[in-house]
């Protein structure tokens, strides 16, 4: 997920919306796809690692000025301090990128995750009839992809398994090609729900087949 990706199609959201219905004929599990543009506005961790970054290079400045011989009163360097803080925090402010950038990459991960769980909740994909449901979730400033599945799939199920499905959604992600990817990651999931969770007579639609944008 290298560069920023425009909001998917209408015709794109149909044909993901095809794919998971397709999926879903062969298993009674119910398959649901979000993409978050953000999983956070990360201004306050930004804005922290800006000031935690001015207070650590402060000494080393008084150290630079004073081997120059240039002497400044504290009070004047305090508010320099101050004032490069205040600059620092409106580029952040107005650049979401640049705000991304300054997160710690575990910090991004953990609320990519937190979002991931959020979403399953959300979109009541933990209240099927045979807690059949998996989330198939992209946050694309993080650079996160997670599947999210159902307790009864997790007892059944390993997490390494879907771990091939999220490389499969990492790769198309980072081409640009997020249908293509939510497209080929639902196949995927379906294939994998239809050995554990075949289709049964009555194959109802627990959930609606599509892909929310948030």
């Amino acid at each position: 997920m290298t560069r920023r990706i425009r909001k998917l199609s209408d015709a794109e959201h149909a044909r993901i919306a095809r794919a998971i219905g397709e999926a879903e004929k062969e298993t009674s599990g119910e398959i649901y796809c979000v993409l978050a543009r953000s999983s956070d506005a990360y201004l306050y961790p930004a804005c922290l690692m800006v000031a935690l970054a001015i207070l650590v290079l402060g000494p080393f400045v008084g150290l630079a000025l004073r081997y120059w011989w240039i002497s400044i009163d504290p009070v004047i360097f305090a508010v320099a301090q101050l004032a490069a803080f205040c600059a620092a925090a409106g580029l952040v402010t107005a650049f979401e990128g640049l705000r991304v950038a300054l997160v710690p990459k575990a910090l991004k991960y953990r609320r990519a995750h937190a979002n991931a769980r959020n979403q399953f909740l959300a979109h009541n994909i933990h209240v099927t009839q045979g807690r059949t449901g998996v989330l198939i979730f992209v946050s694309l400033a993080e650079r996160y992809v997670e599947i999210v599945a159902d307790s009864e799939i997790d007892a059944r199920v390993e997490q390494t398994v879907w771990n091939e499905g999220v490389a499969l959604m990492l790769e198309h992600a980072r081409r640009g090609t997020l249908a293509d990817g939510f497209v080929e990651t639902v196949a995927y999931a379906g294939e994998v729900l239809s050995m554990h969770f075949p289709a049964g007579r009555r194959n109802s639609n627990e959930i609606m087949d599509r892909l929310t944008e948030i």
